[in-house]
This record gives structure tokens, C-alpha cells and sequence, in this order.
């Protein structure tokens, strides 16, 4: 049996029974099956008739599923609200692929060779998918691996994060309720963590949707069998850089909102900040008395602003990062233990390059501070890591902001927005060990599909 237990608090929610090998034999050889049989597969009218449906159930427990998300994954309640309202659009974003889900017609008759002939390609369910989900957004991260795999006709089993299951059970089950037709969308919960291995590399998974580590989706990758396809996205240490003409008045509630969101457990969450050390002493007195004035508590309370981290362990780990720091010669603000599981919002000003804090994601309430004076010194310490995901620049002048964007090593850049920004129909993807393939809904369903031509001589 899996323990499912609230993040805040420890208190037990649920058990649920786990999948042992056989039942991971049984759901991946029911969903092969179905993809082999083309007779099975859904027009699709009746994908959009199932989103359509799936959409709305979710609506309607919205308030539901934004107290599961608090109380499973320890998201504070107003942000889990949020989160439902994105899985909402992502299932109707899902609906839009299929309305474009369409081939091109490839030129023919150029050559003498290829004259008397019409081409064009079509777009096939690319097989079964594996989906492993992450526990920071329980609900929306299964949305963006579960809606693409039904518009797209995949058969598709979710394994969700052990600690934050009910989310994805959840969801399983609507997409039941909303018409789809059993096999088609399968969960599976493993005790055993091999099995969760085997279930990543078993030779009939066409293609590997993981979210997580990226020690964990690395090691994957190299073991995923011949002709499966992948998509992996890890985490960053994402940097901020504040131009000398930034608008103090503007910037500081963005900054904050992207360092302290979920208490900093977000793959793209604000880490590294570097400021112009005009405004450095400014920015930084202005940024802790707003990061002081954060509500930690119970994030089933809407007044919480942050809330626990998903285990006592991680709190300890962050905590030790933060004390490995300050030891180091890093200036502290803020900061300390609110309970087992949630720490007060840091910042460290100045912290060793190489400290853990400043070179490694940290997946927690702290942000870094550090100034610069030139803005080349600032991109070349943005970039000089080996994770690239989203980076940001916060300034008013249009040069330095096209300079930025252009030189920043990142998947995207934000202008005058945190590094956390994301909309679920935008490609989301993380350099060099940050990730592999790109997700966002369009993408991923991109990523799910296989293309065929066609040529027809007459």
C-alpha cells in the first residue's frame, strides 16, 4: 500500500494499493493492444467529445481539486486554484491541436523523376506513452502528459510522484466519466521503485514523457529501448538580471512571486538575481521587506502565501544549503524554520558561485542575490552553468533588452516578467542538462505523433 500523507502537516490523507509487475504487465499489454487494433482507435470528433466533457467535470470540482492539490502537495490553496483553472485550458488547449492535427502536401512532379505523382503526409498515433509526472503540479503536469495523448489517439499510462498520486487518480477517473473508453488512459503507482525502470524501458513504450530529476531522466534515457521517443525536463538555477534603468516600483512583487511561488519548488523558479550595483543596496532592502512580508502557514488557508516543502527531508536539505552559505561568507536575510516542513523565505546576498545555493537548484524558498556592474559580467555569470532553462531581464532600456535576450543561453527569455512565467500552450524546454525534446501541449502532441506520406502515382 502507498501512504499518501499532507504535505504541511504530515497527517495521513488516503492509502491506495500499489502495482506490483504484473499489473504493469497487464496495463502495458492492454494499451499495445489497442493501439494495434485500428479499428479501436477514436475519430476524432469523439476525442474532442471526451476533452470536451473532461474539461468540464474538472470545472466542476475546481474547488475540490484545489484543496487536494494544497493538501497533497502543500501548493497554498489561492495557487491551487490557479493550477485548476491552467488544467482546464490545457484540456481545451488539447481540443485545439486536434481541430489543426493535419499533414502538408509534399511537392511532387520537379523532377522528371518524381513527375505524374501527388504526395502528402498524414499524422499517426505515435504508440503507447509512459507518462511520469512530478509532484509540484499534481494536477496540470498529468494534464500536460494525459490531454496530448488523447488528442493526439495515444494509449497513454501516468505514473505519477509517489507523494502526490491523488491528483492523477483523480483526473483517471474523469477521463472515465467524460466517455473515454477503458485502457486508454491506465495509472500506475509502483512500490517497488525498479518497476517504475522497467516501466520507462519496456520495449513497447513508443515514447517516454518524464518529468523529474535529472539524474533520474538522464539515467533513463541511456536505458530506454531502440525507436522509443523522449522528452525530459529537468530544472535550472534561473537567472534574473536587474538593468540600472529598471523600474524598482514595478519589478520587486514579479521577482518575489517567482522566487517564493510554491516555496521556490518550480523547475524555472527565480534563484539567481543579479543587479546593477547602482541600485543593488535599493533593490535589496526593497525585496526583503516584500519577502518578510510573505504569509507562511497551512496552505489549505487562502491567506498562506508559502507553504511547506513536500517532505521534512527537503526542508532539512535546503536548510543545510542555506547554513553551507552563510558559513561561506553569504549575508542572510530572513529565513529559518516556521515548522517540520516549512521554512521562512531567504535571501542570500553574495553567496559563494560555487555554494550548492548558488549552482544548483535549490527547489526551495531562497533566492540569491548578487550585483554587477557591466552587463557582459552578468550574462556571462547567467550562462555559466550547465542547466539552461528560462532566464529573465528586467530593464528600460530596448537595447540592453535585445542584447540580453539574444545572448542569455536559455530556452526563453522573459523581458520585464520573472523566469517563472509560463503559458501551457508555449514551448517549454530546457538546455543542455536541463532537458531533452520540448513540452507545452501543441508540443508534446507534436512529440506523440508519427508521420507518414503518402505518394500516389497516377
Amino acid at each position: 500500500m502507498i501512504e499518501v500523507v499532507q504535505a504541511y502537516d504530515r497527517a495521513r490523507i488516503t492509502e491506495l494499493p500499489a502495482d506490483d509487475a504484473a499489473a504493469l504487465e497487464a496495463k502495458i499489454e492492454a494499451a499495445r493492444k489497442l493501439h494495434l487494433d485500428r479499428g479501436a482507435w477514436l475519430k476524432p470528433h469523439e476525442r474532442i467529445e471526451i476533452l470536451t466533457r473532461l474539461a468540464g467535470l474538472i470545472a466542476g470540482k475546481r474547488e475540490m481539486f484545489g484543496t487536494l492539490i494544497a493538501r497533497e502537495g502543500g501548493k497554498p490553496y489561492t495557487d491551487a486554484l490557479i493550477e485548476t483553472d491552467r488544467a482546464i485550458d490545457g484540456v481545451h488547449c488539447a481540443i485545439d491541436v486536434i481541430r489543426g492535427h493535419a499533414g502538408v502536401e509534399i511537392p511532387m512532379g520537379l523532377t522528371a523523376a518524381s513527375d505524374h505523382r501527388r504526395a502528402w503526409t498524414i499524422k499517426e498515433p505515435i504508440g503507447v506513452v509512459a507518462a511520469i509526472s512530478a509532484f509540484n503540479h499534481p494536477l496540470n503536469l498529468a494534464v500536460h502528459q494525459v490531454a496530448p495523448a488523447i488528442a493526439t489517439g495515444c494509449p497513454v499510462i501516468i505514473k505519477p510522484a509517489g507523494s502526490t498520486p491523488l491528483c492523477t487518480m483523480e483526473l483517471a477517473k474523469l477521463v472515465l466519466e467524460a466517455g473515454m473508453p477503458e485502457g486508454w488512459v491506465q495509472t500506475f503507482l509502483p512500490e517497488e521503485r525498479g518497476l517504475s525502470e522497467k516501466f520507462a524501458t519496456d520495449p513497447r513504450i513508443a515514447f517516454l514523457s518524464f518529468i523529474g530529476s535529472a539524474k533520474v531522466g538522464w539515467s533513463l534515457r541511456s536505458k530506454i529501448a531502440p525507436g522509443t521517443r523522449c522528452a525530459l525536463e529537468h530544472g535550472g538555477v534561473a537567472p534574473v538580471i536587474v538593468d540600472r534603468t529598471a523600474d524598482l516600483d514595478a519589478i520587486i512583487e514579479p521577482i518575489a512571486k517567482g522566487g517564493y511561488y510554491h516555496a521556490g519548488q518550480v523547475c524555472v523558479s527565480v534563484q539567481r538575481i543579479y543587479v546593477h550595483a547602482d541600485i543593488v543596496d535599493e533593490f535589496t532592502d526593497r525585496f526583503a521587506a516584500r519577502v518578510a512580508a510573505l504569509r507562511n502557514g497551512d496552505p489549505v488557508s487562502p491567506e498562506t502565501d508559502v507553504g511547506p516543502l513536500i517532505n521534512p527531508g527537503e526542508a532539512d536539505r535546503v536548510e543545510s544549503w542555506v547554513a553551507e552559505a552563510v558559513a561561506a561568507g553569504a549575508r542572510q536575510i530572513g529565513g529559518g524554520r516556521f515548522n517540520e516542513t516549512t521554512l521562512l523565505p531567504t535571501i542570500l546576498v553574495n553567496p559563494p558561485v560555487d555554494s550548492k545555493v548558488a549552482s544548483h537548484e535549490v527547489f526551495g524558498p531562497v533566492t540569491c542575490i548578487f550585483p554587477y556592474t557591466d552587463l557582459d559580467e552578468a550574462i556571462a555569470a547567467a550562462n555559466s552553468l550547465p542547466v539552461a532553462f528560462q532566464s529573465s531581464i528586467f530593464t528600460r532600456d530596448l537595447g540592453v533588452a535585445l542584447d540580453a535576450a539574444e545572448r542569455l543561453d536559455a530556452s526563453a527569455v522573459m523581458i520585464n516578467d520573472h523566469s517563472a512565467f509560463r503559458t501551457d500552450w508555449m514551448p517549454f524546454a530546457g538546455r543542455r542538462t536541463s532537458g531533452h525534446g520540448t513540452g507545452g501541449i501543441p508540443y508534446t502532441a507534436h512529440e506523440m505523433t508519427a508521420e507518414k506520406m503518402i505518394v500516389f502515382k497516377s
